[in-house]
Order: C-alpha cells, then structure tokens, then sequence
C-alpha cells in the first residue's frame, strides 16, 4: 500500500496501467518504439569514448621538497628507475622481447617493390651473440673501457651490431656521415676506437684515408656490412688495417661457438656504460648508462601503453637517442653519446625532444614488449611507399615532417571550397579531439582522410615527435586528420631522451607536457633575462635516474653542465603552466644585447616567425653595435607559388624571392605574428633578405640534428646583413 501510496504521489502510472497504456497502442506504434530503443542501445553501446587519462588533466604534476616538480604518475615517491623486474639491463630488454613475442619478428627490410622480410628475435640474438664472440675472439675486451663504432644507416645490421656490444659488455659509438669528415676523426680519437663496423665500402674508403694520413692511427679493423672488392682489402694491409666482412665473422663463430664470457657484468650491472652518440662540432661525449636508457623508456611505458603487435618505422638516425629508445622499448639497450644541447626528441631531432623526441628511446620501447622494427629502403622519397607496406603503428617524426604533411594536404586543396570543406571536416573531429575521442573510422575520416591516413599505412595510432616547437595549428589538425594520438616532447641527450611528455587525454597544444616519472623538473633564476623561479619561470633542471654520468674526458664541461646535487642545467628556459605541464618560452644562451642594452633571444623570435605560411627557414641577426634586428628569411619552395598566387603574384619560386611585393608581404607577415605573440617593438626584425637556397648540412648552415649554426650564417650572410643595416640608415 505504501508503494502505491507513494506512486500516487508522484503521479506515476501503477504496472498494470502502463501495460494497458501499451496494449492500446497500435502494432506499428509499438514496433517503432522497440526500433528506437534498439537503435537508443546501439549508439549507447558503440558510440565513441574519449580516452580516460591517467590522472587529473588539471594537475599532472606536484611540488616536492627542493622546489623541483613531479609526475602525478608515480606510485610512489620514489622516481622509476624501472618498469620491469626482468629488464635492468638493455641485455634484458631483449631477452624479455624475445620471450614476450614467442620468437616472433624482430627487424624488417625491403628491396624496391618487394615486402618486407623479418629476421626473428632469435635470429637477431644468435647473430649478435655470434658477431660479438667473433669481436672478443679479435682482441675486443668485454668491458666498458671498449668502445666499437658504428657507421651505417638504418638497417637490421646496425642493430645486432649494437646488441653485440650489449651482450658482452662493451660500448657503442654511434657515427654518421653527416657529422663531417673532421668530426668523425675527432670521435674515433678521443673515444680511442679501433674497430668500427660500417655499411658501405666508400665509407671505408673514408675511413682509411684518415689512417693513410696518420689522422687516426687508433683504427686497427674496418667490419663491413655490404661485399666489398680485395682493393679494399689490399688498401687497408698497406695502412695497417684489417677489412672483413660482418657476415664472416658471424659464420666463423657459428661453427666455433658462442664465447663463453658473455654473461659478463653487463647483465647485472645497469650502471655499465652503453654506448657513444655523436652530434656535432667537436662533439661531447655523453655518457649514458643502462640504467639512464632503462629509466627514461620506463618513465615513457608509465605515459603510455605499447604491445607485441606494435611496428615501427625506423628512418631518423639510429645515431640519434630518441629513435634508438623507442625501438629499444620494443627490446632494450643503452649508451655513450656524442652531443650538443638540444631539446629532445634532439639527439637525434633537433630542438624539443628532437622527437629528432627519438632514436634509442624508441627502439628501447619496441623492443621491451616484443615489438617489431621495419626500416626504410634509406631514401626518405620512399618512406611514404615503404610506410603503405609496412602498415606501422609508432611514427617518430621531427616537426619539420609534421609541417610539410600540413603543407602537402592543404596545396592539394587547391580551391576555396575545397580548403572550406578540409578546415570544417577538420574542426568537426577537432571537436572529438577536445573531449579526448581519438578514432579513425567517422563520417569525416571516410569523405575527406581515409586518403591521408592510408598514405602513412592506415593503422597509425601513435605519432611522437620532439626536436622543435609545432605549430599549435598543425598539431591541431593532424591529431584531427590522422586520427592518431599525436604526443609531444622535449629533452636532450644528457638526459637519455625526454624529462617531458604529453599526458594521454590532453590534446592542448602550447606545452610539452608533464615531467616524466623518471625525474624531477625543476626552474632556477635567471635574473639577466628577468626570469624568477618564485614566478613560476627559469631555467629548466632535470634530476633523475636518466640523467646522464657526465661528459668523456671533460670534466671541466661536466661541472658546468651538471651540478654538485645531479641537476643537469639544460639551458632552456621554461616556464609553469597552471595546470602542471611545462612551456619551453626561451633559451638561456644565443642571447645578446642590442646597442640600446635591450636583451635579445633570436631563437624564441626565430620560434614565432617560423610560423609564417611561407616561411621555411630564418635566421634572426643582431649585435651590440646595432639598435635592431634583421633576418634571412628562405621561403618554402613548395608553399611560395601558391601563397604568392592568392597575393595577385606570378612567377618562379627564383622571381618570386626576388619580387619586392612579396619581400613586404613577407616582411608585413613576419610583423603581424610577431605582434600576436607579445614581442616587443625592439624584438620585431626591421628588415628582411630573401634567400632562395635553403639552410643545409650539406652547405654548412645546419647541424647534422637540423640546428641552425649561427656563426657560420653570420660569416655567410656577412655582406647581406651589412646591407640590411645601410637600407635602414639610409
């Protein structure tokens, strides 16, 4: 009675009313009804879910005792050091690989139009473990005082090289070409190497001539992956080095046994040195342990979830850490590393993780969980086609790579309409994107980016990329687009590889994300710059168990980098977010006062305009004895003619950096970003020179990590940049 009192008053129809109410329907009525709620428990069932981050999005890290800064990640106060048990070691990783997979593929090439072929994780063990005895067997001593370099592009032998190394012990220096002739003989004498295993016999040649010249009179052995003639063979007897062939020594040590010293220290001790990366200049050597590479890829598995069924593409430079941390994740491995500052996803990227945020700590990822690599047949013009076949689902990209996508698919839409049409597709799934729903499969994505996806394989579901700022623009697209989750994020050599990361769930651009768990961030004053850690900016410290040992030979270097409490001042200055991320704003060097005793930062004036349509690449100029600024401005040889074209502008991409019209517009496009972003009047370029030729290594005016050398663009520029001041004088 009471029940039905109570239904009375709520004016609530009683069970047996509700069923006369639906006996009186009409049939159609009712099988309507019964449509709609099949139809109601569909879309509940399938309808999209955004992804549940792993902590509070508005507070993703806290403040500790010290004035540092960490994870909301951790389980515990104490930082991650490690994510397994059984993988300590870059040894372990790969055993723990290995037995994750099932022995299933492990490293993957193709020939022009062919598929890929796989070599195993045992085939790839028992190929190191073989290639390594045979070292030993040759005199290499199995500890970390021997150092073996590797010269050689992305290719299946460059890895069991490295894991050869890691099975007894001994350290990898990384090499490539693109560090210069004097660079390369500057590593091989300081790290004292005297066996280096390349891939092609001209680099061979290369080698050699600098031992002809007693240049390096260390190099005693030359291992090369590819055939090479008795030539070679013959050059090397004259000078007093050894050419063999990597597949030889393997089949040796086949028949002859695996050498019984294998499971020397390297096994047990996370502290052993793993390996030398090389950079530029007269390169540092970075010091990185086990322990570093194990802690930083720990600190990334903690952000982010990665399986067996994973691939990854392996273009970026195995020379470069992030890349080798990614696969490794997949597997395990660690090193020494040749460097200069960068902001991660650089030692390998270039400016913010230089994603170049991607060497090492990729591979380290891949491989810890029984991942595979598959690498590009060496010519980035086929990495789309090698991507098509491999189908991977981990894509490592620089920012630079990220801008020419946006560029590719917005020139295509070459119409109004057409852009209409991309930019509301667009900000339809952005509008998923915001609430945290990543998905490939809605109505926008089969009308307008089913084509873009399938270009880069069509099972993406992880993009990371590092080395330098992206445009919020961009990001914001692509993580539309592509349908992926796009991470962001920022280090440098000297800590392994990232100290930052996007957490999953937030997609907000204008940060590189939260401290990872493996260490603490911390702010410290630069009071000639006028940042103040008490107002939540300064310069960027890192502390943790993937901070690096310090610099080879260069102990006065090290005190300068490293403090006496293990924070590694990064010479990035950055500043706190409210919601516990962390924005990169300047640099603490390639600073400089104008005449007038105003201080300028050129590379955060460089950030800002580098957003510019048609804009490619700049260098801002200016010294003391100068009251402003004045830039060199390269336009993009793909984006000009089109964006000239929408400004009544005709020509060749060499008439059109030549056409005063477009020089202003430029110039006018350059002020007006400058003024969005808060630059002051004396930090706004006064003039411009258009330069048609772009910035390379290949002519001296970038690093072999993309950075900009600001000396060398000076001496080049030197005639122009006095010009630009005449013009304004006059």
């Amino acid at each position: 009675m009471q029940a039905q009192e109570l239904l009375l008053g709520l004016r609530l129809p009683e069970l047996d009313e509700l069923g006369q109410f639906f006996h009186s329907l009409p049939t159609s009525t009712l099988v309507g009804l019964g449509a709609l709620t099949a139809v109601l428990a569909y879309w509940l069932a399938t309808r999209p879910r955004g992804i549940t981050p792993p902590c509070d999005l508005r507070h993703q890290s806290e403040e500790v005792e010290g004035g540092g800064r960490r994870s909301m990640l951790g389980d515990s106060p104490e930082l991650l050091a490690h994510y397994h048990e059984d993988a300590k070691t870059l040894y372990e990783v790969f055993q723990r690989g290995l037995h994750i997979s099932g022995d299933g593929p492990c490293l993957g090439s193709r020939l022009p139009n062919q598929p890929y072929k796989w070599l195993s994780y045992k085939e790839v063990m028992t190929r190191a473990e073989h290639l390594g005895s045979g070292l030993l067997s040759q005199g290499c001593r199995p500890n970390s005082d021997q150092l073996i370099g590797v010269f050689a592009q992305n290719r299946p032998e460059w890895i069991i090289a490295e894991l050869s190394c890691y099975t007894y012990s001994m350290v990898v220096v990384p090499l490539y070409d693109t560090l210069g002739p004097d660079a390369i003989r500057y590593i091989i004498n300081i790290a004292e190497i005297s066996t280096v295993i390349c891939d092609k016999p001209e680099k061979a040649k290369v080698l050699l001539g600098n031992v002809e010249r007693k240049e390096t009179p260390g190099l005693k052995r030359i291992i090369l992956m590819d055939p090479f003639d008795s030539e070679l063979v013959e050059q090397g007897e004259k000078c007093g080095v050894q050419i063999q062939a990597l597949k030889n020594i393997e089949v040796q040590y086949e028949h002859n046994g695996v050498h019984t010293t294998q499971t020397t220290v390297l096994n047990r001790m996370s502290e052993e040195p793993a390996g030398l990366l090389s950079i530029l200049g007269n390169p540092k050597g970075v010091m990185l342990t086990h322990g570093n590479v194990v802690a930083d890829f720990s600190g990334f598995l903690k952000v982010t979830d990665v399986s067996e069924h994973d691939v990854l593409i392996s273009f970026l430079p195995l020379a470069h850490m992030f890349e080798r941390l990614i696969e490794v994740s997949s597997c395990s491995f660690c090193l020494f590393a040749f460097s200069e500052k960068y902001q991660m996803c650089h030692n390998f990227c270039t400016s913010h993780i230089v994603f170049y945020f991607m060497c090492v700590f990729l591979q380290a990822v891949v491989y810890c969980h029984g991942g595979r690599i598959g690498f590009f047949q060496g010519d980035i013009r086929l990495l789309s086609d090698d991507m098509k076949v491999l189908r991977p689902t981990i894509f490592p990209v620089v920012p630079r790579l990220l801008n020419r996508m946006y560029d590719k698919i917005f020139s295509q839409a070459n119409n109004p309409v057409k852009r209409w049409l991309l930019n509301f597709a667009a900000k339809r799934k952005a509008s998923e994107v915001s609430r945290g729903v990543i998905r490939s499969d809605s109505i926008w994505d089969k009308i307008f980016f089913r084509k873009i996806q399938a270009s880069l394989g069509g099972r993406l579901r992880m993009i990371i990329t590092g080395a330098a700022p992206t445009s919020p623009t961009v990001l914001g697209f692509l993580r539309a687009a592509l349908g992926c989750q796009v991470y962001e994020a920022y280090g440098q050599t000297e800590c392994t590889a990232g100290c930052t990361y996007t957490t999953p769930g937030d997609w907000t651009s204008g940060h590189v994300g939260a401290p990872l768990p493996c260490n603490l961030i911390k702010l410290v004053d630069v009071p000639e710059k006028n940042y103040f850690a008490s107002k939540g900016e300064g310069e960027v410290c890192v502390k943790g168990p993937n901070v690096f040992k310090g610099y080879l030979k260069d102990p006065v270097k090290t005190a300068e980098t490293l403090d006496s409490d293990g924070w590694l001042h990064t010479g990035d200055i950055g500043k706190w977010l409210p919601n516990g991320t962390l924005k990169i704003i300047d640099r603490k060097k390639h600073i400089f006062k104008l005449a007038q005793g105003e201080y300028i930062s050129p590379e955060k004036i460089e950030n800002i305009y580098i957003r510019s349509e048609p804009v490619s690449q700049l260098y801002v100029h200016g010294d003391s004895l100068q009251s402003c600024l004045v830039g060199i401005v390269v336009p993009d040889p793909e984006v000009m003619p089109s964006w000239a074209q929408k400004k009544g502008l005709e020509g060749s991409y060499e008439d059109l950096c030549r056409n005063m019209v477009s020089f202003k517009a430029i110039l006018d496009d350059l002020v007006r970003l400058g003024k969005a972003s808060g630059l002051h009047s004396f930090e706004q370029v006064k003039d411009i020179y258009i330069h048609s030729e772009m910035f390379s290594i290949e002519n001296g005016l970038l690093t072999p990590t993309l950075k900009a050398k600001r000396p060398e663009l000076k001496e080049y520029f030197k005639l122009e940049i006095e010009q630009l001041y005449n013009n304004i004088s006059m």
